[in-house]
């Protein structure tokens, strides 16, 4: 369902991290972007948004209220792009430790592999995304140690996907809405019109 704009309705899991910096990241993108805090809130969306945070700390609360097993069958279907803490709950296979996840992107995860908050970085990279050069924003990041053949890496950190897309799903190691580039979430908006096949 499009909103009275014509615009893609993407929701943004609003229970913890910078969900408001996606929610302007969004409508920068072209969206319009509704917070998420109940299962039934996510009727009417076109994609969703899992943003950064702490893992744990979202799965329990997940849980808590059966979100999860709502938010699988949403994210079964629909266009979904994960950041940092969102990229560890979409992954078949989380490490360090091993958690509950969505199993819904072919790739491993490792979290926290960059280490503590003090090891945070800002690098600029390029990418397979049109536009040059890309800042990315590193704070706690997860690593994607490995892909499945459906997933197609956009962007590398150290030899490491930091930027990866199946089809409709999408993940990123790094915050993207931290950045003035709008480039990531406009590609994931891009999903809207024209999704391609996850397999």
């Amino acid at each position: 369902m499009k909103s009275t704009g014509g615009l893609p309705r993407i929701g943004v899991l609003a229970i913890q991290g910078n969900f408001a910096s996606h929610a302007e990241a969004l409508t920068e993108a072209g969206a319009d972007p509704i917070e998420v805090r109940k299962p039934g809130e996510l009727a009417g969306l076109d994609g969703l948004i899992l943003p950064g945070g702490e893992s744990t700390t979202m799965l329990r609360f997940l849980e808590k209220l059966r979100f999860f097993d709502l938010l699988e069958e949403f994210c079964a279907e629909k266009p979904v792009f994960g950041t940092c803490a969102g990229a560890i709950l979409l992954a078949r296979e989380v490490r360090n430790p091993a958690q509950r996840s969505l199993g819904l992107l072919d790739a491993v995860v490792e979290r926290n592999a960059y280490g503590r908050q003090i090891d945070s970085a800002i690098l600029t990279a390029e990418t397979s995304l049109p536009g040059g050069p890309l800042e990315m924003v590193f704070i706690r990041a997860p690593r994607i140690l490995e892909t499945g053949p459906a997933v197609e890496v956009l962007a590398r950190r150290d030899g490491y996907a930091v930027l990866v897309r199946q089809g409709t799903l999408m993940a990123a190691t790094f915050h993207p809405e931290l950045s003035a580039d709008r480039r990531v979430h406009r590609l994931f908006v891009g999903t809207m019109a024209s999704p391609a096949p996850r397999k």
